[in-house]
């Protein structure tokens, strides 16, 4: 799988404000976003959790080709697997969740089943996380904005509510594509903000240069 904006996005975006010890990433793909959390934070340990074994694989290798291979470990597994044979409670959980629901094939079967909804439905990943999350934990996703009602309605059967919502939209005069969300245990006042990613093809806007040119040669 291809480096993409919205993990780029979810490893710049997600919130360290609780110096979390213990991360999990579900759904690593090759370990894009864990490995940025890595590299941003101080926790003692990353995990990750990957189902294709393609992706497992260079997950691995990429985690051990890092300078931060000694705090990052991928799991080969499923989530309710992981979920399952798991005891830690985790500070911080993200997650870029597959969801491509039409149904559409790539010709690429591995690709396809990566963005499949089916592969990882939000119900489940929602009830893992609840189960995973510790007390004080957070969990970051991104998924398309016209889900975001429904997902969060999914969270709050779980007892999971927003506490940081921003939307995501390609330019000033594109229509809202992506809400990246911030939940926890606590029920909170909602914060929320508006994200645009370019002014014009490859110009990118003040905002999303600074959120994300640590991890960009080109910014």
């Amino acid at each position: 799988m291809k480096v993409g904006t919205d993990g780029v996005l979810l490893g710049a975006w997600s919130s360290l404000d609780n110096n979390p010890t213990l991360i999990l990433d579900i759904g690593a793909g090759t370990g894009l976003i864990a490995l940025m959390l890595a590299q941003r934070s101080a926790a003692e340990v990353v995990d990750a959790i990957e189902i294709d074994e393609n992706a497992y694989e260079q997950c691995v290798d990429n985690f051990e080709a890092s300078p931060w291979s000694d705090r990052l470990f991928c799991y080969h597994a499923g989530l309710d697997e992981f979920v399952d044979e798991i005891e830690e409670c985790y500070d911080l959980i993200v997650s870029n969740p597959p969801f491509y629901p039409e149904n559409v094939s790539s010709g690429n079967l591995a690709r396809d089943v990566a963005r499949q909804s089916q592969s990882l439905p939000f119900d489940q990943l929602l009830d893992a996380v609840s189960k995973l999350l510790s007390e004080n934990g957070v969990f970051a996703t991104i998924i398309p904005f016209k889900e975001e009602a429904d997902f969060l309605g999914l969270a709050l059967s779980v007892n999971l509510f927003p506490k940081r919502i921003t939307r995501v939209r390609g330019t000033p005069t594109s229509k809202i594509k992506r809400s990246l969300l911030e939940l926890c245990r606590l029920e909170t006042e909602t914060r929320f903000d508006e994200l645009t990613l370019e002014i014009e093809r490859h110009k990118y806007t003040p905002e999303y240069i600074a959120l994300t040119r640590e991890f960009y040669l080109k910014l």
